[in-house]
């Protein structure tokens, strides 16, 4: 067990823990003797290896999700005055990518007993300035994608599927961002598989993919290996203003490696999950997240409801974790309640968010956690039914 990383002498069980393997420690130190750390063979490895693992026609690999969000707009045309549909219970990213491009996030709630969004309130937000949907594939479970595909069709709506929580997700043997126009995908250090910080987009339309691309790299028109290959290196065209969201060859070299785990990694996941929901069903006031029944989940979050038959509240809870030395965390607090976003949610329309966002409490998840890691959460919630 490592030690905590805020270097609280308390704490003696983490939220996550990275599992970096001597394989990608390996590889890792092999692309550092590389003559060039960005744009080589170990981003092109990685983004082909992807495209293999979610069978996307392309994967274009960046510096985060939040890149991956803000490109897949950029590409699809998303510009000012225009609308994209969020749901409130989803991280900032999603919000601040569509500013980002001077267009409007438009903010509504999830459903009463799932954290997806709500259909009728999706359509009755849709107005002529409406021009895509950001649904959410949140904690690794596939989000009610069908119903919102059909609004989109509907409305003639594009879709960016924000996969951050969903590598190794599947939606009737399709893995999830290949099923809207674009799917993103992040590989922060605490999901599923990391590069420490990096992003991918999949798409199934070439024109999205070499847009993506070309917008990743300050939007030159050749590609820093051809550049290199023929004529003058110097002379390139920029056509369109672009951005360096580049995944340098270290972390992409971490990514080839991870990815090859990633099975592994998923079915770690899937079997601590599942000791959770063995040992704390029954509990009045605890709602336990409906993993044992979906079968396409990746795992990422252990999300548990804190409900009024039992005796904490969340937040309360929450806090006799942390003196037991267990460290929980929430994801996230609404957009509606940042500053920043206030303004783009009707506050009568987000009930459900308001309600659930008091109630859930994301337990200690991760590929090597213990027994005794998990053992120690449970009894620790169990100690408070008596």
């Amino acid at each position: 067990m490592k030690k905590d990383f805020f270097k609280d002498s308390t704490i003696k069980f983490p939220a996550y823990e990275p599992w970096i393997s001597k394989d990608d420690k390996r590889i890792v130190s092999k692309a550092l003797d590389q003559s060039m750390l960005t744009l080589g063979p170990q981003l092109e490895k990685f983004e082909v290896d992807f495209c293999k693992y979610t069978k996307s026609k392309y994967a274009v690999a960046v510096s985060n999700c939040t890149a991956a969000l803000h490109l897949s707009l950029k590409a699809l045309g998303i510009k000012e005055h225009d609308e994209v549909i969020i749901p409130d219970l989803t991280f900032v990213a999603d919000a601040s990518a569509i500013l980002v491009c001077n267009a409007k996030p438009v903010i509504v709630d999830i459903n009463k007993n799932d954290f997806f969004l709500s259909i009728s309130n999706l359509k009755k937000n849709i107005t002529k300035r409406t021009k895509a949907i950001i649904p959410v594939h949140i904690y690794g479970q596939v989000c009610n994608i069908d119903e919102v595909l059909d609004v989109a069709r509907e409305n003639d709506l594009k879709i960016i599927e924000d996969c951050a929580h969903a590598i190794g997700t599947f939606h009737n043997s399709k893995h999830v961002g290949t099923l809207g126009d674009t799917g993103c995908f992040s590989f922060y250090p605490t999901k599923n598989i990391t590069t420490a910080e990096g992003g991918m987009v999949i798409t199934n339309s070439k024109k999205i993919a070499e847009k993506v691309r070309q917008l990743r790299n300050h939007g030159m028109s050749k590609s820093l290996k051809s550049r290199y290959s023929s004529g003058y290196p110097w002379i390139f065209d920029i056509s369109e203003p672009g951005y360096n969201y580049r995944l340098d060859e270290i972390r992409a070299a971490l990514g080839i490696s991870q990815l090859k785990r990633i099975k592994k990694i998923n079915e770690l996941r899937k079997n601590a999950a599942f000791y959770y929901n063995s040992k704390l069903q029954n509990i009045p006031g605890i709602v336990l997240p409906d993993m044992v029944n979906d079968k396409t989940h990746s795992y990422h979050l252990y999300t548990i409801r804190v409900t009024k038959p039992f005796k904490l509240s969340r937040n309360q809870l929450f806090k006799k974790l942390k003196q037991a030395g267990i460290r929980t965390t929430v994801y996230w607090m609404p957009i509606h309640k940042y500053g920043a976003f206030r303004k783009f949610a009707n506050l009568s329309n987000v009930k459900n968010t308001s309600k659930i966002y008091n109630e859930i409490l994301a337990l200690p998840l991760f590929p090597k956690i213990s027994k005794k890691h998990q053992d120690s959460v449970i009894n620790t919630i169990k100690s408070f039914q008596k």
